[in-house]
């Protein structure tokens, strides 16, 4: 069995709460150089980029010093590079912590809010946001909360200790119950328990249900609802962890949630996020046993959903 190789320290510091890009070069493989790796790897960096930030000395090795143009290909080798951080929109609400200690962080995020750099949201996340205002450069998520779905997020202060509040996710010793504002249906009986098999393709922005052993299950329950014609509220607690699990669920009892662009249709895509009209999912309270201190934790959201706060004014064109 290979030995795994330890990852060695980043070279460069984190810039506006986001870690530098590390590239490991492939133990097998056809280049002379470091730099025709590079060029071949990050094509989507555009003709000339990679050669421009080798020339500036933009990459460094773990010994922090700048890869030269002709450094020789080493597998295995680790390379760190900072990517372009392009102009993002400010997402006008901000993080709440819900508590902090020497272990944990719990934040309450807000609507549209990424918890962790991705794709096209690096330094409005939740996570690069939370580094820079409380001065936790090693700041982790033990876990994901939806972009455009509100509410606590668990994040870890020590690295080593990251791995044993993700494994309370892993095994699911930990208790999360969701709120959502959707029609209300007389007609439909809760509470009850969906259970499916939902898949999410690459490329495609919804997920669906299909035939097949279920990998999905919610506890649906109705907290409230309005009377005539008004909506309702209702208190989900996912067993499993799909992704879109209880958007999906709910969509498929005939019961969307509010202010979704991806179900029971995917809306066209706008110029920007509709700060105005939000997913009215929250995700509401977090309990579980710490793993490291032993301490019962159970954390609440004071965030409040519009539809149900103010429906008059949510359903205002």
């Amino acid at each position: 069995m290979r030995r795994k190789t330890p990852i060695p320290p980043s070279p460069l510091p984190q810039r506006q709460g986001v870690d530098a890009v590390r590239v490991r070069l492939p133990r097998e493989g056809v280049w002379g150089t470091v730099r025709e790796y590079l060029v071949a790897r990050l094509t989507g960096a555009g003709p000339g980029v990679v050669d421009g930030m080798i020339d500036s000395g933009a990459f460094l090795g773990a010994d922090g010093r700048a890869v030269a143009p002709d450094a020789p290909y080493v597998p295995g080798m680790f390379v760190w590079f900072h990517r372009a951080l392009a102009d993002e929109v400010p997402v006008p609400f901000p993080v709440e912590v819900v508590h902090r200690d020497e272990h944990i962080v719990v934040a309450d995020k807000p609507h549209f809010l990424a918890t962790t750099p991705r794709g096209s949201h690096v330094t409005e996340t939740a996570l690069a946001r939370l580094r820079r205002e409380l001065g936790i450069p090693e700041l982790s998520a033990a876990h994901r909360l939806d972009r455009l779905t509100a509410g606590l997020v668990l994040f870890t202060v020590r690295p080593e200790e990251r791995g044993a509040y993700q494994t309370l996710f892993r095994d699911r010793r930990v208790r999360k119950v969701y709120e959502a504002v959707a029609p209300y249906d007389a007609s439909l009986s809760l509470p009850r328990t969906r259970r499916s098999r939902i898949v999410k393709e690459r490329g495609v922005l919804a997920a669906r249900e299909v035939e097949g052993e279920p990998n999905a299950e919610t506890l649906l329950e109705l907290a409230e609802h309005r009377p005539a014609d008004g909506p309702a509220r209702y208190r989900l607690t996912p067993a499993t962890g799909q992704t879109h699990q209880l958007r999906v669920h709910m969509n498929a009892l005939g019961l969307p949630i509010l202010g979704d662009p991806l179900y029971p249709e995917v809306a066209p895509a706008g110029p920007a996020d509709d700060f105005r009209r939000p997913l009215q999912l929250l995700a509401r309270t977090l309990e579980f046993t710490d793993p490291v201190t032993g301490a019962e934790h159970r954390f609440r959201s004071g965030r409040e959903l519009q539809a149900w706060t103010s429906y008059e004014e949510w359903a205002a064109p």
